[in-house]
């Protein structure tokens, strides 16, 4: 299928509304059908579960243009999994894993011709979300909810190329102990912005946390998990139950042992280490790696023998392996890639989706 006409070098990592969504609702202990929406806009209660109380999570995945001209997603059932946590975290209904992945299907689907080419370094990004729609006064959950998909396509996280950053150790908690630092909630981000804000201003891209309760422990950032590489070529991540499993982080574990041979330890990584290893990394599902150069411990820096102007050798295999299984240049262990096939004959929602009738609209796949 042709692509639309888009200058796809120049996009950068923001939002773009798309033709379609999927939305489906979730009313008296049940999951409506879902839809594919035209309408990219809400209409909730200004008393909804969300808006009182931040019932709300999300997750983020992408969809690729592999070499061989296939459009793919790498992992989905992963996030499937991984939202169904945080649902039951936060006291809201899961989400079906067969309907989450069907979701990501149609919606890639009915925006298929946004799909950036491959070798254009741009990817199409989804962000499957769920919240409290209903009216809450009380502090409790939210009667009903709402599953949204959106997709936009997006530029390379580093438009000038990848370069490492400049990272410092932050005096603010990311997550307690026994908290919600394991899911993907909306409110570990919201605390995080404050945080993040300042560090801008200071002149760093990102911050380091540590675990609340001893403050001598790597967690992870506001965003992503931390990747250390060792002297002698080890590949270590730190160990939590307060920080968020990333997929990019455990498909990586996966790719240093098992096509670059690497040992892997996932453990407690205390802060008095870090000083010890030779590479360091930041892993999420928009940049894959962001190698870090060196980190600022109030105002003692630790530098990293990779240094400040490329990634380090082993982080670069590990981040071109990885890429490679992505895009189809190296071939993907077994049920990480997932192949969307068009869609025809799509009926299509105009109105505002707070609530729609079910059996309304019925989506058909050739």
């Amino acid at each position: 299928m042709d692509k639309k006409n888009i200058d796809w070098n120049d996009l950068s990592f923001m939002y773009i509304p798309m033709d379609v969504r999927y939305v489906s609702n979730y009313k008296d202990g049940v999951w409506g059908e879902g839809v594919l929406s035209e309408d990219s806009t809400l209409v909730i209660s200004e008393c909804a579960g969300v808006l009182q109380y931040a019932q709300t999570c999300f997750e983020g995945l992408k969809a690729y243009t592999t070499i061989d001209g296939r459009i793919v997603t790498f992992r989905p059932d992963l996030n499937a999994e991984r939202m169904a946590d945080s649902c039951r975290r936060l006291e809201m209904p899961v989400f079906p894993k067969e309907r989450f992945l069907e979701a990501v299907d149609k919606v890639v689907a009915g925006n298929i011709e946004f799909v950036p080419p491959y070798g254009s370094g741009a990817t199409m990004y989804l962000r499957p979300f769920m919240f409290g729609s209903s009216p809450v006064i009380g502090v409790k959950p939210a009667e009903r909810y709402q599953f949204r998909l959106f997709a936009t396509p997006v530029g390379p996280y580093f438009k000038n190329g990848i370069k490492p950053i400049s990272i410092r150790v932050c005096d603010y908690d990311r997550a307690a102990p026994h908290g919600t630092g394991h899911i993907k909630a909306g409110l570990n981000y919201a605390m995080s912005l404050y945080a993040i804000v300042d560090a801008h201003k200071m002149g760093f891209d990102e911050n380091m946390y540590l675990d609340a309760a001893t403050r001598t422990k790597v967690e992870e950032t506001g965003g992503a998990n931390f990747i250390f590489i060792t002297k002698d070529g080890k590949f270590v991540t730190p160990k939590s139950d307060s920080i968020l499993p990333s997929i990019t982080r455990r498909s990586l574990m996966v790719v240093a042992k098992q096509y670059l041979g690497l040992e892997v330890e996932e453990r407690e990584v205390y802060f008095d280490e870090v000083k010890d290893f030779a590479e360091c990394g930041l892993c999420g599902t928009a940049a894959v790696i962001s190698p870090v150069g060196k980190i600022n411990d109030h105002g003692k820096e630790i530098c990293f023998p990779s240094g400040m102007d490329e990634m380090g050798p082993v982080t670069k295999k590990l981040y071109d392996t990885l890429t490679g299984i992505q895009m189809g240049t190296i071939e993907a262990p077994e049920g990480w890639i997932r192949e969307i096939k068009p869609i025809y004959n799509v009926q299509r929602v105009k109105k505002p989706l707070a609530e729609v009738p079910e059996g309304w609209v019925r989506v058909i796949q050739s």
